[in-house]
């Protein structure tokens, strides 16, 4: 007997793409958005020291008491006002999960982090799509229009948002959040390379949650994220939060990395200077026509050519530079995204850039 198990899985799932990050081999990769520096090797033994203590045929602490205290501490935010999850992707599934009932509707402005809308999907609630206007900022009218139409039941907001790289206008963020009674959800994953965030809102408004994660600012392996809310929302999540969802290494690791965040601070401004380096060299290329580059505030740069994106794709790889193709119909056409890279690799990048957008495609 054969079953046919395409027909067996949710109609929902067998609709969605799977989310596949590019797994091509290259020398140098900036196409991630991870932080390209390694720690020191002195912190590096800390980190090694301290998860040698631990016991693994032991449970993690099921509420990543030592890891939340630690960034309640930074943060200035009540312990009681955080949660843990593996990566923020894990918390978006537990907010659509916890608050979210079957066809009832998410919304967000695109482009934007994809996940939103791939974890809505798969929980069986309703993802609903707004555009950004042409510089990329929320359109606070068509928003409105949406949300009488609508009535989300979450809306998601990236600042500084993923791919566009920008914050969006300070205004109108604080508009939607006072006008919706919605759940509104500010993920600030890039917010280190801006030193903008909500968090200071947040006894203003028992509504709106900011989510955070350590990846960008090189944990990306550890997959640790964190969210930080109104005490009800957070004792909502930890009933829909599956037991020791973050492991014992993880928790350790990131707990003596933000206890010694010294190292992690230096890296995020060699990274700022970097993107500055890199807006430079793309707005010279600018002017030399062929490629156009958007004002980042986060570790990446987006960038139109106006030549085929897959072609220019294809031949920085071949030149051993792997970045992010977000080439499709609508206004990411012809749009790739570098991720910020050691000082050798912005170099490289550039130079390779300048040596294909230079031949003819």
């Amino acid at each position: 007997m054969e079953i046919n198990i395409q027909k067996m899985a949710k109609r929902d799932i067998r609709e969605l793409k799977t989310y596949k990050p590019e797994v091509i081999s290259c020398p140098i990769r900036m196409e991630a958005n991870e932080n390209p520096f390694v720690i020191n090797s002195q912190l590096k033994k800390q980190v090694l020291d301290s998860i040698a203590k631990i016991s693994l045929n032991r449970y993690p602490d099921s509420l990543s008491m030592d890891l939340r205290e630690i960034i309640s501490k930074k943060s200035g935010i009540k312990i009681e006002n955080t949660l843990i999850g593996n990566g923020s992707d894990e918390l978006i599934q537990m907010l659509i999960t916890a608050f979210c009932e079957k066809g009832e509707k998410i919304l967000y402005p695109v482009p934007t982090f994809s996940m939103f809308g791939i974890i809505a999907k798969s929980l069986g609630a309703s993802p609903q799509e707004v555009p950004l206007n042409p510089e990329w900022d929320i359109d606070l009218e068509e928003i409105k229009k949406a949300y009488e139409k609508l009535k989300p039941k979450i809306i998601f907001l990236s600042s500084p948002n993923n791919p566009t790289g920008n914050c969006f206008s300070e205004n109108t963020l604080l508009e939607i959040i006072k006008t919706f009674p919605s759940l509104v959800v500010v993920d600030e994953a890039y917010a280190d390379f801006c030193g903008k965030t909500f968090m200071g809102h947040l006894e203003e408004f028992n509504h709106l949650i900011v989510l955070r994660t350590l990846s960008k600012i090189g944990m990306a392996g550890l997959r640790v994220g964190y969210l930080i809310a109104h005490e009800e929302i957070v004792n909502i999540l930890h009933k829909v939060r599956l037991p020791y969802n973050s492991n014992s290494l993880s928790q350790k690791a990131a707990t003596v990395l933000l206890e010694e965040s010294d190292e992690l601070e230096s890296q995020i401004k060699m990274i700022i200077e970097g993107r500055e380096f890199l807006w430079k060299e793309l707005k010279d290329l600018e002017k030399l026509g062929g490629i156009i580059p958007f004002p980042s505030h986060a570790n990446f740069i987006l960038f139109k050519t106006q030549k085929n994106a897959d072609h220019i794709h294809m031949r920085l790889t071949e030149e051993g530079i792997l970045i992010r193709n977000l080439n499709v119909p609508g206004p990411l056409k012809n749009c790739l995204r570098v991720t910020v890279g050691q000082p050798f690799e912005n170099q490289a990048f550039i130079k390779a850039l300048k040596k294909v957008t230079a031949n003819k495609t």
